[in-house]
């Protein structure tokens, strides 16, 4: 990682470090924590009614992200989710309330100060199903093919390195796996030096991909039926987006290993990656 991206990812960690500290001062005072200032296109006001009303107060306080991952990640009872940047858990407590007793959700951050909000905040909720990880999104501490789904909230604009983010992503995640993901996107007429000029990188404005690299970065990693379709502007030209897609099942291109990236090869050093996928039958030859 070169300086100034060492340089970027301390600004991220600083902020949310003292966001949280923020919510836990308030927290202590007697009209309990007030929210971040943000405005009206981030926030917990993005969340339904009867879902704010089964949290903690504090940790809608912390909430900053442009969207509600839970709503659009059509979770499962029984499935394992992973939040990436789960911040003081909002989204955490939400997926273990959907993935049930059977299921469990994971929230991964890299600020002791976040992790240790969202830990009182699951103590609070009374949740057993969560488990939250100390890491970075660019290397999550998780196995491979472990997790069911993986969500985020408006903190993937925020990585330094977005296509690790999406290699790991796709690491962790089972075969048939999927995301389901709140970020903010750029049109594709925008280049990086407008996006800084709307806003800076940790108000997650100027870190933003636009449509098409978001789209590309996810193809590359090796994610399939790609969907990004936009919310609501928080700026101009940018939008805070859903972002859907799919690992491939373990048997869409059975021959293949690294079926459709970059990386594939094929399992039979006699036989060119075309050759195996004609071979094998399966569905992504090309």
């Amino acid at each position: 990682m070169n300086e100034q991206s060492t340089d970027l990812r301390e600004t991220v960690r600083r902020r949310y470090a003292a966001a949280a500290a923020k919510v836990t001062e308030g927290g202590a005072a007697c009209c309990g924590p007030e929210p971040i200032e943000v405005d009206e296109n981030f926030g917990s006001t993005l969340y339904a009614a009867d879902e704010r009303d089964t949290l903690p107060a504090e940790a809608l306080a912390a909430s900053l992200g442009c969207g509600n991952p839970t709503a659009v990640a059509e979770l499962r009872e029984g499935e394992r989710v992973l939040d990436l940047g789960s911040g003081g858990g909002i989204d955490v407590l939400l997926s273990a309330r959907r993935v049930g007793p059977a299921g469990k959700a994971y929230g991964l951050d890299m600020t002791d100060e976040m992790l240790e909000l969202a830990l009182a905040n699951a103590s609070k909720a009374g949740a057993t199903n969560v488990e939250f990880l100390k890491g970075t999104i660019e290397a999550i501490p998780l196995p491979a093919n472990t997790i069911d789904v993986v969500i985020s909230n408006c903190v993937i604009n925020l990585s330094v390195d977005k296509p690790a983010v999406f290699a790991e992503t796709f690491r962790v995640l089972r075969p048939g796996g999927r995301i389901g993901i709140s970020d903010v996107v750029a049109d594709d007429s925008l280049t990086t030096e407008q996006r800084a000029e709307r806003g800076d990188y940790v108000g997650c404005i100027a870190g933003a991909l636009s449509f098409g690299e978001y789209r590309a970065g996810l193809e590359a990693a090796g994610f399939h039926d790609v969907e990004i379709t936009p919310t609501h502007s928080v700026a101009d030209g940018m939008h805070s987006a859903i972002v859907r897609a799919t690992k491939p099942a373990a048997d869409v291109c059975c021959g293949v290993s690294g079926c459709c990236t970059s990386a594939e090869t094929s399992t039979d050093p006699a036989l060119t990656v075309t050759q195996a996928k004609t071979a094998s039958g399966c569905g992504c030859v090309d």
